[in-house]
């Protein structure tokens, strides 16, 4: 069977047509492109081709306009199966995979995503995501303090400058500047706020409203970006209230963490850790720090706080990690001692690529409703994927700012306010407005509303994990209270850890009855949480490295009429010794309101109490939003007191419907109480992948193992997913893991041979299940191909015939390869006698390859004819076809020229161009 496809000569069907410019393209959907569909089996869809030569070749995708840096990471999907993350071209539209990086199954339903959104497609019809109209929530209780309030302390502020680093991994150095805001005249040592910014453009050009690139050191003509000066006001207001403060530029990562396989979270962390040894020192030797550093107060390392946005959220989350349990050295750009002591990390808008979240360092993670960069808001892992790690005494809460987009929470990101071009990353679309995100909406904050309301919460964590003042819990802790100086932003929050205790949990060994347990990750329909043509998404469910993850669940209730309940039943009776209420994370779906549900408990003994009533609205939501979050909602325990219940011994956890009709999903349950206990890191095991690359060579069977680090203390449970070279999906086994041991031992045969193939990646990718952490969470054994691509030839088999039989040529191989090959061919220009038109072939075969019937008649060679011709692994040709048609007409004898190409269409300069004879049959 031929397998072809046809492309454009001319131009390239276009995929998407992105709003505005510049700006983050995941952050703007794209309207409807009147794509046509690609024809032949596996034909890659327009827009898509290879390139290169032989080992070296790349499956490309190129964008209608530049897709300027942002944080989310690019990937290209088959499907829901991750075939790789490509790598961006100057021009910030073309896209490019090594096909050794790629998962090597059928190319089939290519998609290009980002922070889970489709870059690649039209968006589809906007829908609302049900039928009430997105409303802006209540405003919630003032809480008795309001860390938003600027100090009583002046400010001084001030720049260094040190000599850059270099770090593994990374061909140029990195520059060590940073910009310092301080309390003046404030005694004693205070506590230390370090900023780090996200992946952003790197130069740009001043003068230009739109001319920024990802380069470093920057060109002649270009001034850096300075993302770092992007915190100054919540600098400002953290120093007002006598907080030493420092934000550091991180410019040089993001213009090369790109080729990193953890998209540059080790270099972030090791650049973090090098401006805290520079302040240990300078705490140690005030005489000899810079300027900026001496005219304010000293800084007390024994109290730091790290603020991360998006990659540098992810950043800073493995410099805490770092800092406790030390990276292996040959990823590490530092190696000096920790002189530090992180007591809590502030995240917004954060990456978490790794799905690594620090246990016992606490967090706020900020979560923007409308972020169109992190679209997915992946960041909410940092609060569920501490669940049943560690102790769970550290607070792990999570923020979610209702109209906040990713960008505006730095002024160097925002219009009007940056020194280079900015842009509001949701983007908007003229055609359909989104009725929640869309400037000028009721749901949706200004630049200075949104980066008022961040400075607030930053300040927030500050107050409670430096200074210790449990008066701002309730702001934080899913208590339900509100900072007036955030105001008019509506600000939600959940958390768990702290002063919780047991937790029913769907992700533990548990039983349902009344309701389905689903998982939050598997693309099978009968298995997932949300329906795969739910508008909208759930951060809950953000997806990772895999096309299913065990353990990742939750408890879907759906009723059509009240007084059913749902019973959530742990294999083991829990203990809420010690709270004084049941605190519940629930979600509805988005718009709407009044969901109420009963919630009772059980003990080991069959006594039973009903607790109360809860009512969870849904938050405002669109098919653009990932908001399917959870809000919280507590009943007091003192009716199963009062009832004889033994709450060290609770057997179930019921929830009954007490609304007409509706549905709800369960993420947790937990004891509360309040306060903020003392926070103890353990000692855990440290697991790191690290990746061999290797020759396949021409003989034999050689085995190779993943190489795999396991250092720190103690044991602890890790999943390990064995990533299948062909599908991308993955076996997975539980692992128990202590220092120096080979626990995770993953072989690979590799086989030798004289068959040409592409370079494979065999991959594993681990995540921490209970008493241990993960740092470098995917690597493997990357196998390279050392023979050459076979000789391509084109000859023909039926080049002259009469009108109404088909030409035929062969494409061939000179010996068969282990995977696909594909080959373009063009049709040319006739340059002696008649040529060929579109009214002498066959109707059908001219859309099959060229995608249209036009109309008027015009030669073959302006029918936009570029076929890409396929030959099967294993097999050595494939013919390609041209069927003609007999007509009335009388004709002069006619022809046709092909030719192979490259891969910009081309004719290759050695081979010869082909030409096939029509006769006349009249």
């Amino acid at each position: 069977m031929i397998r072809a496809r046809r492309i454009c000569v001319t131009a390239v069907a276009v995929l998407a047509a992105f709003v505005g410019s510049p700006g983050p393209v995941q952050a703007q959907q794209a309207p409807d492109a009147g794509v046509l569909s690609a024809s032949g089996e596996n034909g890659l869809p327009p827009g898509w081709r290879i390139d290169g030569e032989g080992a070296a070749r790349k499956l490309v995708w190129r964008a209608a306009k530049p897709v300027p840096m942002g944080d989310a990471r690019v990937e290209f999907r088959a499907g829901d199966r991750l075939l790789g993350v490509p790598r961006p071209a100057k021009d910030g539209r073309t896209f490019r995979l090594d096909l050794a990086d790629a998962a090597t199954g059928a190319l089939t339903d290519l998609q290009v995503t980002a922070g889970g959104r489709r870059l690649d497609a039209a968006a589809g019809h906007r829908d609302k995501v049900s039928g009430a109209a997105p409303r802006q929530p209540a405003a919630l209780p003032a809480n008795s303090v309001d860390p938003g309030k600027p100090g009583s302390y002046r400010t001084v502020s001030g720049e260094y400058s040190l000599p850059a680093v270099r770090l593994p991994g990374y061909k140029e150095p990195i520059e060590m500047r940073a910009e310092v805001v301080a309390p003046k005249g404030a005694t004693g040592a205070r506590p230390l706020a370090l900023f780090l910014h996200g992946r952003h453009s790197t130069c740009y050009k001043p003068g230009s409203e739109d001319d920024v690139t990802g380069d470093w050191p920057c060109a002649d003509g270009y001034k850096p970006i300075p993302s770092h000066l992007g915190y100054l006001r919540d600098q400002r207001l953290l120093a007002s209230q006598g907080y030493v403060t420092v934000s550091v530029s991180a410019n040089g990562i993001n213009a090369q963490d790109a080729d990193a396989d953890d998209a540059g979270a080790q270099a972030r962390s090791s650049l973090v850790r090098l401006h805290l040894a520079h302040w240990a020192d300078w705490a140690a030797r005030p005489n000899t720090a810079p300027a900026a550093v001496r005219q304010g107060a000293k800084a007390d390392l024994s109290r730091v706080l790290l603020v991360g946005h998006s990659r540098g959220g992810e950043g800073v989350n493995r410099a805490a990690m770092d800092s406790l349990y030390p990276a292996p050295a040959a990823q590490d750009g530092y190696r000096g001692p920790v002189r530090w002591k992180v007591r809590g990390t502030v995240l917004i808008g954060p990456t978490i690529f790794g799905q690594n979240p620090v246990a016992d360092v606490p967090s706020v993670t900020l979560l923007p409703g409308c972020d169109g960069d992190v679209s997915d808001l992946q960041g909410e892992v940092f609060t569920d994927g501490t669940r049943g790690i560690s102790r769970g005494r550290a607070l792990h809460s999570a923020v979610y700012v209702v109209g906040a987009n990713h960008n505006y929470f730095n002024s160097e990101w925002t219009p009007g306010q940056a020194q280079a071009p900015a842009w509001d990353d949701f983007g908007k679309d003229e055609e359909r407005p989104d009725r929640v995100c869309d400037p000028g909406t009721a749901t949706r904050l200004t630049a200075d509303q949104q980066h008022k309301a961040g400075a607030t919460y930053i300040a927030a964590a500050a107050r409670l994990f430096l200074a210790g003042d449990d008066k701002v819990r309730p702001l934080l802790d899913g208590s339900g209270k509100r900072a007036p100086s955030a105001d008019p932003a509506r600000v939600l929050t959940h958390a768990v850890g702290g002063r919780r205790t047991g937790g029913f949990l769907p992700d533990g060994p548990v039983a349902v009855t009344g309701a389905r347990l689903c998982s939050a990750i598997d693309p099978d329909p009968a298995a997932a949480c949300l329906p795969a043509d739910t508008q909208g998404a759930s951060p809950h469910f953000a997806w990772w490295e895999t096309e299913r993850e065990t353990g990742r669940r939750a408890v879907d209730l759906k009723w059509s009429a009240p007084g059913t309940a749902a019973r959530i039943t742990p294999d083991k009776p829990l203990s809420l010794a010690g709270s004084q209420k049941l605190a519940l994370r629930v979600f509805v779906p988005p718009n709407t309101t009044g969901t109420k549900l009963d919630v009772s408990v059980t003990d080991a003994a069959g006594r039973k109490a009903a607790l109360g009533r809860v009512q969870v609205d849904g938050l405002p939501g669109t098919d653009r939003t990932a908001s399917y979050w959870a809000r919280e909602v507590r009943v007091p325990l003192t009716a199963a007191t009062r009832a004889g219940l033994d709450l060290t011994h609770l057997k179930s956890l019921a929830l009954t419907p007490r609304s007409g009709s509706g549905q709800a999903w369960l993420m947790d349950a937990w004891g509360w109480a309040p306060g903020t206990p003392a926070v103890t890191a353990a000692a855990l095991p440290r697991v790191d992948v690290g990746r061999t690359v290797v020759k396949e060579g021409d003989s034999g069977t050689v085995t190779y193992r993943v190489p795999v680090k396991i250092s720190g203390h103690g044991s602890g449970q890790v999943r390990v997913y064995v990533l299948d070279p062909e599908t991308g999906s993955g076996t997975e086994k539980l692992v128990t893991v202590r220092p120096g041991s080979d626990a995770i031992d993953v072989p690979v045969e590799v086989k030798g041979d004289t068959t040409f193939d592409y370079d494979k990646q065999h991959d594993i990718a681990v995540k921490a299940v209970r008493g241990a952490v993960v740092g470098a969470h995917r690597g493997g054994i990357t196998v390279q191909n050392d023979d050459p691509e076979p000789v391509i030839t084109l000859a023909p088999v039926a080049d002259r015939v009469t009108e109404g039989e088909t030409l035929k040529w062969r494409l061939s191989l000179a010996e068969p390869a282990a995977v696909d090959i594909w080959q373009p061919v063009r049709v040319l220009p006739v340059t002696d006698g008649a040529e060929l038109s579109t009214k002498d072939v066959d109707p059908q075969w001219l859309l099959d390859y060229s995608g249209d019937v036009p109309d008027p008649e015009r030669p073959l060679s302006r029918a936009n004819l570029w076929v890409w011709l396929t030959i099967p692994a294993g097999h050595t040709s494939t013919d390609f076809d041209v069927v003609t048609i007999r007509d009335q007409v009388a004709e002069p004898t006619e022809s046709m020229r092909l030719a192979l190409t490259d891969y910009d269409a081309e004719p290759l300069p050695d081979r010869p161009v082909l030409t096939g004879t029509v006769l006349d049959a009249s």
